[in-house]
């Protein structure tokens, strides 16, 4: 029978987590009961109790208590329940983790999921959904489901909802159990979780030059992840890296960056395009949609952009052109980093345009403002020793996107260590 790690403050939603642990329970699940609170558990016992999390973190729970400061708690308590959750993972004990909150019962079941694996199934029932849930998302695959009303409570409305996410977990837990039974049959095809794993970034107007290269990467032997660039994607991406999780890294579309320089929705932070080359993955890189910076529907544009250029992708994104001065700083950034990375690290660059609205003809055509950012670029690679590939086409060409796959693998096939092969 699986396990579900249930996590959340039994202080003050004791009677909540009982409904959720009893409906875990009615769908096949057994459940492990994780209290992140600071005070004692109402109607329900706990399996991992409150000065367990507590002292996992290195306090105790009188301490949070007496220190009065509720922001603390909740960092606390959080830590601690990662690292316990993180454990019974790692054992095999707990095979999904479900949390139920409003802003601090979310955020420390946050904490929890954001240190387990991808694939794990993970579902925060929260009064936080309706509104930007990337401090709750992160880079993991976190499921998170609206509570409609305040978990405050059963009643005709919570009963339902609650109900509704025990059901969901207790099925994804089953059918994760399931699929590794099937996994361990002696029959089963495991030629796809053999190949070595390339990540690669898109957005839509890089998507012809992902779809090439992904398509030659897997002629060659390879699977590719294809992680969209708005900033969370960027973040995944860079985790897996990271973790040595894949072979090698595609990184045809930069633009997040953009978005960090000039204050874009989409900005993945100022870690982008580092992981790779701090964990010694061979990494192409190319400037692909570095010509914009996004933004919402046109009302939410800030008022200091208003003379720029623009176009309206869809009625929910604008993108607006960066500016040559933009342009060379990013080159200059992108460059500094391709320089500091550890391991075998080629920088392509297009002459014809770095996105579908940078090619001839197009709105955001700019030859002055690409030949700066390709300028910076060479520069700071020059000082590393290492020389810019150049290539009279455009990004979103069949040959640029096969050039920048054939010098991955060649990179790959030339070292000895295939993370992600394994």
């Amino acid at each position: 029978m699986v396990a579900v790690a249930l996590v959340g403050t039994l202080d003050t939603k004791g009677p909540e987590f009982a409904f959720l642990a009893a409906r875990l329970r009615a769908a096949g699940a057994q459940v492990i009961v994780v209290d992140a609170g600071t005070g004692e558990p109402d109607g329900l016992t706990p399996d991992i109790a409150g000065d367990q999390v507590a002292a996992a973190a290195g306090t105790t729970r009188a301490e949070l208590t007496a220190a009065n400061d509720r922001g603390r708690a909740v960092t606390e308590m959080g830590r601690g329940a990662a690292i316990l959750v993180a454990d019974l993972v790692a054992r095999g004990q707990a095979k999904g983790v479900l949390g139920a909150g409003g802003s601090g019962g979310s955020s420390i079941a946050a904490q929890v999921m954001a240190a387990l694996p991808v694939g794990l199934p993970k579902l925060l029932v929260s009064t936080m959904a309706s509104g930007d849930v990337s401090p709750y998302v992160g880079a993991k695959d976190v499921c998170i489901m609206y509570s409609v009303v305040d978990v405050a409570g059963i009643n005709r409305i919570s009963r339902l909802v609650l109900g509704n996410a025990a059901a969901a977990m207790a099925g994804m837990v089953r059918a994760q159990e399931q699929q590794a039974r099937e996994q361990a049959a002696p029959d089963t095809d495991h030629d796809i979780d053999q190949k070595p794993l390339i990540a690669a970034s898109m957005f839509g107007v890089t998507t012809p030059a992902v779809e090439a290269a992904r398509a030659h990467l897997t002629e060659l032997g390879y699977e590719v992840l294809i992680f969209h660039a708005t900033g969370a994607g960027g973040r995944a991406l860079e985790a897996l890296a990271q973790a040595r999780l894949v072979s090698g890294v595609l990184d045809l579309t930069t633009t997040e960056l953009a978005d960090d320089l000039v204050g874009g929705v989409l900005s993945a932070g100022p870690g982008r395009l580092t992981a790779a080359g701090a964990a010694g993955l061979p990494q192409v890189i190319a400037p692909g949609a570095l010509d914009m910076v996004n933004f919402g529907p046109p009302a939410t544009v800030p008022e200091k952009f208003q003379q720029r250029l623009f176009f309206e992708h869809n009625p929910t994104v604008t993108l607006m052109r960066t500016t040559t001065e933009e342009m060379a700083e990013l080159g200059a950034r992108i460059g500094r980093k391709a320089a500091n990375a550890k391991g075998p690290t080629q920088v392509f660059w297009p002459d014809r345009g770095v996105s579908a609205l940078d090619a001839d003809g197009q709105p955001f055509r700019d030859q002055n403002a690409d030949e700066a950012c390709r300028e910076a670029l060479e520069r700071e690679l020059a000082v590393a020793g290492q020389a810019l590939r150049r290539m009279d086409a455009h990004i979103n060409d069949p040959a640029f996107a096969t050039a920048m796959a054939d010098r991955l693998h060649e990179m790959i096939t030339s070292t000895n260590d295939h993370p992600g092969a394994d």
